[in-house]
């Protein structure tokens, strides 16, 4: 089926269930609608270890009676499967209590013009040619270094999804999108010891994908970089986060500032608008409409028209990430946030990594993060790690077995600086990080 048929049927689906809702004595109700198949391939040690065809459906129907709201998901399009579905959600609305803030996103905020973002470009591969394109993959980290002893393989995937929402404020929209990956992960060994890394790249079009013989040296290249790593002891010192790491720290920002924690005021940026919280060289932005972007979206999960926004300007938090729900909570509007951030890009201080290694001067660099320690209601911030020792600006050997802790509040306002490779791939565009007075725990 071509991407226009099935937005076109996925659109008579929507349709049918928000009809349906009315039958059935909803106020108002709103459906999203997803399809999506995908080929995987994993090569390991030369050989095919996995051929998978992946094709799932998705339905999710939200019905409100007043502020009353149910909810029910299925992955059966059928219309049988549809009218039980939309049966379901209307039986769990009327037992729930009335939430307020509960409903539709307003219709005025509803996308009028659904931009094409260029978003779907389908690769037409069989399983042999990505076999074969994942073999070379993982040939090129193999054969690198014989200390290259083992791998997990190469992974060869490609997917195609169409997705349609709407909702009884008559807004119906929907777009195709295709999401291309390859990835290898090896193990390399000297004496005893074993280190396993990986790399990979993604990207909407497959001709943009980073060569197979790129990503498996540079996988091969990262494992052998951290063989015969040592400890250190606790110490304070700067850290550099590499911007393959960087986006971790991101992450937690936007954690922070979502509007289900601000309202519940559990979160350490709470009443922080306005506020300087960054050094005033930073600026962080989200850009849901940039062409063929990894998180591009015309509108957000309720329909809500999206745009371009500075989270941050001049190191002062600009405002929150919004739904309707959260919204209402707070007395505010909906930012189009439902769904998260969107192509997120933060400013720059224009060094290279190894400028950024020379500022340093005395330090660590950090390759790898392990565990969920970080409280975004107090901030505080321990993680385990892995990476580099660093004097005199250069690198010198690997270390494992240590932690990197702090406060996040703390650690924002002492970012000294962010490189310019920013070329990772993803949805979350960073250099890395500099950021002084760290504690580094170890032995």
């Amino acid at each position: 089926m071509t991407d226009p048929q099935q937005i076109a049927r996925l659109k008579q689906v929507v349709d049918d269930l928000l009809k349906e809702a009315r039958e059935q004595g909803a106020d108002t109700a709103e459906a999203g609608v997803s399809a999506q198949t995908g080929l995987s391939v994993t090569v390991r040690l030369g050989e095919t270890e996995t051929i998978e065809h992946t094709s799932d459906n998705g339905l999710g129907i939200t019905v409100y009676f007043g502020h009353r709201k149910g909810s029910a998901n299925t992955t059966d399009l059928r219309p049988d499967a549809i009218r039980e579905s939309v049966a379901a959600a209307c039986r769990i609305a009327k037992y729930t209590s009335e939430d307020p803030a509960a409903g539709l996103a307003d219709p005025e905020l509803m996308a009028k013009d659904i931009a094409d973002l260029d978003l779907y470009h389908p690769w037409e591969l069989d399983a042999d040619q990505a076999t074969e394109i994942a073999r070379h993959c993982e040939d090129a980290a193999r054969a690198i270094d014989t200390r290259i002893s083992n791998s997990e393989g190469a992974t060869l995937y490609t997917q195609r999804s169409a997705f349609v929402y709407g909702n009884t404020h008559g807004f119906i929209g929907g777009y195709p999108t295709t999401r291309h990956s390859l990835s290898c992960a090896v193990i390399a060994q000297e004496g005893d010891d074993m280190q396993r890394d990986y790399w990979y790249d993604s990207s909407r079009l497959p001709d943009e994908l980073d060569s197979p013989t790129s990503i498996g040296e540079r996988a091969a290249q990262r494992a052998l970089a951290r063989l015969n790593g040592r400890k250190l002891g606790t110490r304070e010192c700067p850290v550099l986060f590499r911007a393959d790491i960087a986006p971790s720290l991101l992450r937690s920002l936007f954690g922070a500032i979502r509007g289900h924690a601000v309202y519940r005021k559990s979160t350490f940026l709470l009443d922080q608008v306005g506020e300087r919280i960054f050094p005033d060289w930073v600026k962080i932005s989200e850009d849901p409409l940039r062409l063929r972007g990894a998180a591009s979206a015309p509108f957000d999960n309720e329909g809500v028209a999206t745009q371009y926004r500075e989270l941050v300007s001049d190191g002062v938090l600009q405002g929150y990430l919004l739904d309707s729900y959260a919204a209402r909570k707070l007395g505010l509007q909906s930012t189009a946030s439902a769904g998260g951030v969107r192509n997120a890009t933060i400013s720059d201080t224009g060094q290279s990594f190894e400028q950024l290694l020379r500022e340093m001067d005395r330090g660590i660099v950090v390759t790898e993060l392990m565990g969920q320690g970080t409280n975004l209601v107090t901030g505080d911030y321990s993680r385990g790690a892995a990476g580099f020792w660093v004097e005199n600006g250069e690198i010198q050997y690997p270390v494992e077995e240590i932690t990197v802790a702090g406060n996040l509040r703390d650690m924002y306002q002492k970012l000294a600086g962010i490189g310019n490779d920013n070329d990772i791939p993803g949805s979350i565009r960073t250099g890395s990080w500099l950021i002084n007075g760290m504690t580094v725990g170890g032995d």
